[in-house]
């Protein structure tokens, strides 16, 4: 099953309806730590995005900044979830549309039914700018952070905003 949406509808969908954004092309990139270089050069808060799954079978994506400690053991308890693995690729796939290495927080426009659940930083959430893959790690998106809350409202999507940096004792929802 092909998605609905790729890099280029999912470019014209969001041009369509006026959210800016700037997308530079480069070599893929496959995990945090390649391409810093790249970032560096690109304003903004980067990101890293898991997709993940828990003993019950409910899915979620999980958006932080690249330089964020997502502890997966204490996670469960801020957003409500069983004890959490990374999905199947398959699962990935006909869920997001996306393959490792391209799971971002844009995938969710290939979610219309929000069977993934959103979770994102509280570090992205007060970023200026946020970039993200557009469905294919060979590219980033910066997007202003009003364009990407305007995103996910058009997606209908109110993500679980959780503090990873809380000095208290791990990860805590604070919206």
């Amino acid at each position: 099953m092909t998605p609905p949406f790729d890099r280029d509808r999912l470019l014209d969908w969001m041009k369509t309806r006026d959210l800016a954004a700037t997308t530079h092309d480069h070599a893929p990139v496959f995990r945090v730590e390649e391409g810093l270089e790249l970032k560096a050069a690109l304003p903004g808060a980067h990101t890293k995005n898991l997709f993940l799954k828990d003993k019950k079978g409910a899915v979620w994506l999980v958006s932080a900044r690249q330089d964020t400690v997502v502890d997966l053991k204490r996670l469960p308890r801020a957003i409500g979830s069983d004890r959490l693995s990374f999905g199947r690729e398959e699962l990935l796939w006909e869920l997001l549309g996306v393959r490792p290495g391209s799971v971002t927080a844009l995938a969710l426009i290939n979610d219309p039914e929000a069977r993934v659940a959103f979770v994102l930083d509280r570090a992205l959430w007060e970023a200026e700018i946020v970039n993200f893959h557009p469905l294919t790690n060979a590219a980033t998106t910066a997007l202003a952070q009003s364009a990407f809350r305007r995103f996910l409202a058009l997606l209908g999507r109110d993500p679980i905003v959780v503090d990873f940096a809380d000095p208290d004792g791990g990860p805590r929802r604070i919206a």
